[in-house]
């Protein structure tokens, strides 16, 4: 068939036809405001244009034209792509393609951004199973012309091939996912309104889940459901309509497919959209406050709304709930009130419930029914709740527990909570920055650092900053640094110098929550000078002794060097991850130590030589020497050992390492020792190995094959490419001869590395009688350091035998390495943190795939 079938001039006159429909939509759309019949007129005018282009080239009857995607589901924003697929009954012939060529030209001609694919309905069902984009674009399809039949036949196929519980599993890892790539914040100064947390890729997750599981099309049907209320099916439905609004103006403003809401078009946008300047702040501020309430809004309905689709696709076995106390109780892990009015009549309670998921790691969230209740209930925290002795006294409790801190923040930040019960704190909550370097709103901006802070203190994160690490190992109550942490940006968008302007605020808080008064000064004084040690290391000369005696006299001695120093760390990080680089690290580290030599001449270098740290390495130097080793015996090897060894070892298992590999830690052959653990029962193995590809995998194997339980295990690779691996396991049989297993394990461990037999497909193991009864949810929660060189791999699951190797299998086959791993396992419950890297960690599509595997290995 000729192209002239539709000729030139009615090709120009389509494209023509097209942008006059688009600016006459745009135009009816400025005058009455109804995004939905935008959106819904444009898709309108292309459905003709598409289906007149269709009609001139005759193609074969059986052939079926679709919408999928966005177009598909009937909305097209005024720019956005328009997303096709060309249906065929069978392999096409030479004539077909080249008519299909030409079809495809044709619609590039006038006027569109076309995404397109030709496939038949069986090639649909198959790569719908293998890609989850795929499998989604095809349930929100639409025929526009051709054989509906053919159409019929492909929905089926898919629809019939759908497995709702794996279709609704991958597309929480893909949202997790994307909100990973997002900080898991709305509150990006430059956020992207379709695919950022609080965006409208998150309301369409939640719609393309109900409609594969016939749950509902729509917000209203959802509701008639159950699965949110009327309330809150209106709140969706309103803040939908804004982000849609925001998402269409952009594209007008930007004369393109433009979705992130960048700085060079917030102000246009915002005048676009009405909004006006007002003393102190702009009016693209009015504009983006609006956004992030509406992104917020969206993400606090979503986790309810998730959190009930997951119950009714999920069902399991009810089992009774555990009472915490008259107020709580943990109902299926989730953080569950035992009465409708338990916030009316304890308004305590709000904070509680906070703490409470800080001291119960065994809950994983709050049930909808707690989350619905704080919200309900944010508006009792008033200033007779905030002078209430008993909730001062809760607050401070939360800053100081020793896990779950940043989550416990941002929690309270995601429901309003901090800022009802710190007024101070609601002033910067969607607060802009405009400079060249922040990336968050000035509260996002702040529990960052909160979130920085804390990260110093854990061990998993001692090779993201292995100084710091140190440095805190010996700085006492880390929870003042939170606080500083909390009030050092407070006074940001009132005018004036903000470091003078929140001390006030910060000596308010320390004196109403009964902080004395050293430790007052302290965080008095972090808040002051939060920015002084950066300005001094980048901005003057470090080499005149002139400069390090004036900052010394500042800070005035090592406790305040050292908590500047790590508050100033974790303020550069937390304002782009772009920001921080090894110059200014150099920097700072240098200014600290050179400041550390004016504090304290005498020859004490400084804190950290009194750390827990060093004392470590001390006391393993002592044992070393009762065992006849030289003083200097063990220097070469503890050269090839970096921080994270130092802090995940106590002073016995250094000792020990040491003794065995300081004059052979460069061997070609592997080393297996073991011994009776120095504490309670349970054997110690050390592994020393030149690093091989899959060696976590094969030790795990080796351990489950004999049925061996691992209690802990600590993962290592040396500065000289060695594996230094410890574990701790326990025989099934409690009276075993524990010297015949010592025995047997170094030889047939030493025997399995050496010769490095193909991995065999693991086998789910036993599980305990308890865990039967009490099965733990496995979760999987992967997510890039800051520097993106490693992910950070975290498992939680029922434990059994041969669990870790389960685990270490699925990462042997996407050839992920595990750079060092926390395993712990806490009764029957798993805990494991690993920290991995691999060339597939890179595709997001490959991401879920290694996830979803990893959840099916946990599972019972």
């Amino acid at each position: 068939m000729d192209a002239s079938v539709l000729p030139a001039t009615r090709v120009s006159e389509l494209r023509a036809h097209l942008r006059a429909d688009r600016e006459r939509c745009i135009a009816d759309y400025d005058r009455h405001q109804n995004v939905t019949r935008l959106l819904r007129q444009l898709r309108l005018s292309v459905d003709h244009a598409i289906r007149e282009v269709w009609r001139s080239q005759h193609l074969p009857r059986q052939f079926s034209l679709v919408a999928v995607g966005g177009y598909g589901r009937g909305e097209l924003f005024p720019y956005s792509d328009v997303d096709i697929l060309i249906l065929h009954p069978a392999a096409l012939s030479t004539a077909e393609q080249e008519q299909l060529t030409r079809l495809v030209s044709l619609f590039w001609d006038i006027g569109l951004e076309l995404g397109h694919s030709v496939r038949t309905p069986e090639e649909c069902r198959a790569e719908a199973a293998q890609d989850i984009t795929i499998q989604t674009s095809l349930i929100e399809a639409r025929c526009l012309a051709g054989s509906r039949k053919l159409f019929d036949t492909m929905q089926g196929m898919v629809w019939d091939a759908l497995d709702i519980r794996a279709f609704s599993q991958a597309k929480v890892l893909e949202l997790q996912q994307r909100h990973a790539k997002y900080q898991d914040t709305p509150y990006s100064l430059e956020p992207d309104c379709k695919e950022s947390p609080g965006g409208l890729r998150d309301l369409q997750v939640i719609l393309w889940i109900s409609k594969a599981a016939k749950l509902g099309n729509s917000w209203h049907e959802l509701a008639q459901h159950g699965l949110v209320s009327q309330i809150e099916a209106s709140q969706l439905r309103r803040n939908e309509n804004i982000l849609k609004h925001i998402r269409a103006e952009l594209h007008i403003v930007a004369g393109r497919c433009e979705d992130r809401l960048a700085f060079d078009v917030q102000t246009a946008l915002a005048k676009r959209m009405g909004y006006v300047e007002t003393p102190g702040k702009r009016a693209s501020e009015h504009l983006m406050q609006r956004y992030y309430l509406a992104a917020k809004t969206v993400t606090q309905l979503n986790l309810i709304l998730l959190q009930n689709i997951e119950r009714r696709l999920f069902p399991r076995e009810k089992s009774p709930a555990i009472r915490i106390n008259e107020r709580f109780q943990n109902y299926d892990e989730l953080l569950d009130i035992t009465a409708p009015d338990v916030f009316e009549r304890e308004p305590s309670a709000i904070l509680e419930a906070f703490l409470l998921l800080q001291q119960h790691p065994e809950i994983k969230d709050m049930s909808a029914r707690t989350l619905r209740g704080i919200w309900n209930g944010r508006n009792l925290i008033d200033a007779k709740f905030r002078r209430d002795p008993k909730n001062r006294a809760l607050f401070l409790q939360i800053l100081k527990e020793p896990n779950g801190i940043t989550h416990a923040l941002r929690r309270m930040n995601q429901w309003g909570i901090i800022g009802r019960y710190l007024p101070v704190f609601r002033r910067i909550v969607g607060q802009m920055q405009h400079d060249l370097f922040h990336v968050y709103t000035v509260d996002q901006h702040t529990l960052m650092v909160v979130r920085n802070v804390r990260r110093f203190t854990l061990q998993e994160h001692a090779h993201e900053y292995p100084f710091c690490s140190r440095l805190i190992a010996n700085f006492d109550k880390h929870w003042l640094l939170y606080v500083a942490a909390l009030f050092h940006d407070i006074a940001k968008g009132r005018g004036g110098d903000h470091s003078e302007l929140g001390v006030p605020d910060a000596r308010r808080f320390c004196q109403q929550h009964g902080i004395d008064k050293e430790d007052t000064a302290l965080i008095e004084f972090l808040v002051r000078n939060h920015l002084t040690m950066s300005r001094v290391a980048q901005k003057q000369d470090l080499s005149d002794p002139d400069v390090i005696r004036a900052f010394a006299k500042t800070v005035g001695n090592e406790r305040r060097l050292t908590a500047l120093y790590l508050l100033t760390v974790a303020d550069i990080r937390g304002t782009s991850p772009a920001v921080w680089n090894a110059w200014k690290g150099k920097l700072l580290e240098d200014l600290y130590r050179l400041t550390c030599r004016v504090l304290n001449p005498q020859g004490a270098q400084n804190s950290e030589h009194k750390s827990e740290l060093e004392e470590r390495r001390h006391e393993a130097l002592r044992l070393l020497q009762l065992h006849g080793l030289r003083a200097d015996a063990h220097e070469a090897f503890w050269k090839q050992l970096d921080v994270a060894y130092f802090l995940r070892l106590d002073a016995q298992d250094i000792a020990w390492h040491t003794q065995v590999l300081y004059n052979k830690f460069d061997t070609d052959h592997a080393i297996v020792k073991a011994r009776l653990a120095p504490f309670g029962e349970g054997i110690q193995v050390l592994v020393y190995v030149q690093d091989q590809p899959d060696l976590f995998a094969r030790l795990c194997c080796y351990f489950g094959n004999r049925q061996f339980t691992i209690q802990d295990a600590k993962i290592h690779t040396t500065g000289n490419g060695y594996a230094l691996d410890s574990f701790l396991i326990a025989a099934p049989d409690s009276g075993s001869d524990y010297r015949n297993i010592i025995a047997m394990v170094e030889y047939e461990l030493a025997q399995a590395l050496h010769l490095r037999e193909p991995l065999p497909t693991p086998v789910k193991g036993r599980m305990s009688r308890q865990s039967k009864h009490f099965p733990i949810t496995p979760s999987v929660d992967l997510r890039p350091d800051e520097r993106g060189r490693y992910y950070l791999l975290s498992l939680n699951a029922t434990d059994r035998t041969g669990l870790l190797y389960a685990v270490a299998y699925v990462l042997a086959q996407h050839q992920i390495n595990v750079q060092s791993a926390k395993i712990m396992t806490l009764g029957q419950r798993v805990e494991d943190v690993l920290v991995i890297n691999g060339a597939e960690l890179s595709s997001g599509r490959a991401q879920i795939q290694l996830e979803t595997e990893l959840l099916a290995a946990l599972s019972a």
